[in-house]
């Protein structure tokens, strides 16, 4: 495919999309020879999680340490130092790139990471850990300070929501394990892969021909959202859609609260009707938006329940990148074309976030190179030190999405209650179906149960 004169080589290193590939890959680069070799420790800040006023003697047998040791803690300041530095450095890099001045954003930069250090700390106590994510809070605390003393102006160069996004989700593509279909086989691929497209298309024709909502790229976000993974999904879809911030930050928060409900109630409602573990840890890992939450809610039904929730939510959110795939290629070819206009393959390669080519990079070398060659242990040990990564940069753009949103305008972006009831419906519509697809494939009418050990 020729370049048109749209784009040219220069692109690979002045534009977002294609910067946020490189910064990711540098990421998972040296995150794989920190692993791989033991030569230097590449670990993130993270907090332990903790209780408010806990002692040391009740810490130990509750597995949390207290906030007080963490904070004395040399390891602690290393790995606040070291992410700092790491995310600091490549995103100036790439912020000098794109031809603005480093100057003003170093400064807001360190500023913004200590308000996500606030976020990762309020999400890692106990109680509020185990029923609330990160991303929650992340859109709070930026809320609140957008919507009470305002965003000065100094903070603003580094309120770059797209580009700490962007480069979280090709870090995150290393933990999407094709590896991982063969775990639950044609079981997990029935319940996850049928399903969600399923849903999402209902949930599009519910959207834009029953509730008529004209903000298409809200449509797909949410609908995304719903049928595959909640907070990930949204934000993939919503970058290859061009979805506003205020409707990125509306739909997360829409996911959030009703994830806390299902968490809750599904696996209660689940043990009252007599379904087996099995069926019912599936139904909650199609149903269920966060992987967090599924995690909490499958453990309730016992090993087997968890073990079948996580495993149809690991192979559900495989399907992030290709849904993003689709989104832009439809949204290109069909929702933003204009009357009368062609739409060759040099204008879908333009208007394609590049982004998502890193995701699908960084999935194929850890399933296919590095799982085969080093082993599942040594993935899983990279990518417990990518995932912290990739947190931060979520936590990054969602402390960024609040910082730049405004009570009213997320109110006005509701039509009247039509976004709200775009979920219920869909939710509910998914649910059932993913009900019928666990009864055919689990219940042993029409093919064995599977025994997961």
């Amino acid at each position: 495919m020729g370049l048109t004169k749209k784009t040219s080589w220069s692109d690979l290193l002045r534009k977002e999309d294609w910067l946020a590939c490189w910064i990711g890959f540098i990421v998972i680069l040296v995150g794989c020879v920190s692993v791989l070799t033991g030569w230097f420790d590449f670990s993130a800040l993270k907090f332990s999680t903790w209780r408010w006023g806990e002692k040391l003697s009740e810490a130990a047998a509750a597995k949390t340490v207290p906030l007080g040791a963490q904070l004395v803690s040399w390891v602690f300041w290393r790995k606040c130092l070291v992410t700092v530095l790491v995310l600091g450095i490549l995103f100036s890099i790439g912020v000098r790139l794109q031809g603005e001045r480093v100057k003003r954003f170093i400064p807001a930069f360190i500023v913004l990471f200590v308000l996500s250090i606030v976020v990762r700390l309020i999400s890692a106590e106990f109680t509020l850990n185990r029923y609330l994510e990160w991303a929650f809070w992340a859109l709070i605390v930026g809320l609140l300070i957008s919507n009470t003393v305002g965003v000065p102006a100094w903070l603003k160069p580094a309120v770059r929501t797209e580009f700490y996004i962007k480069t979280g989700l090709v870090i995150m593509g290393f933990s999407v394990l094709f590896s991982n279909i063969a775990k639950f086989g044609l079981y997990g691929l029935g319940i996850a892969w049928i399903v969600t497209p399923v849903a999402i298309l209902f949930m599009w024709w519910f959207g834009t021909k029953v509730l008529k909502i004209n903000n298409k790229p809200l449509v797909i976000t949410m609908a995304s959202a719903t049928s595959v993974c909640g907070t990930s999904a949204a934000i993939a879809s919503g970058a290859a859609s061009g979805c506003k911030k205020t409707d990125l930050a509306m739909t997360i928060s829409i996911s959030i609260i009703f994830t806390i409900l299902m968490m809750v109630f599904e696996p209660l409602i689940i043990k009252a009707t007599g379904m087996s573990a099995l069926m019912g840890g599936a139904l909650i890992g199609g149903t269920v938006d966060s992987t967090g939450a599924v995690t909490v809610a499958g453990s309730v039904l016992g090993g087997e329940g968890e073990q079948a929730a996580v495993l149809v939510k690991m192979i559900q959110n495989i399907l992030i990148g290709f849904i993003a795939f689709f989104v832009a290629l439809f949204f290109a070819t069909r929702v933003n074309r204009q009357e009368g206009q062609k739409v060759g393959a040099s204008e879908i390669w333009y208007r394609f976030p590049k982004f998502i080519i890193g995701f699908f990079i960084a999935s194929i070398v850890a399933s296919f190179i590095i799982l085969p060659l080093c082993g599942a242990d040594q993935v899983s040990g990279i990518n417990k030190v990518l995932d912290q990564y990739k947190n931060w940069c979520f936590v990054l753009a969602f402390t960024s999405i609040g910082l730049d949103t405004n009570f009213r305008e997320i109110a006005a972006q509701m039509q009247g209650g039509k976004v709200l009831w775009l979920y219920i419906v869909g939710q509910v519509f998914n649910i059932v179906l993913t009900l019928f697809a666990v009864w055919l494939l689990l219940s042993g009418v029409l093919f064995p149960i599977p025994h997961l050990g």
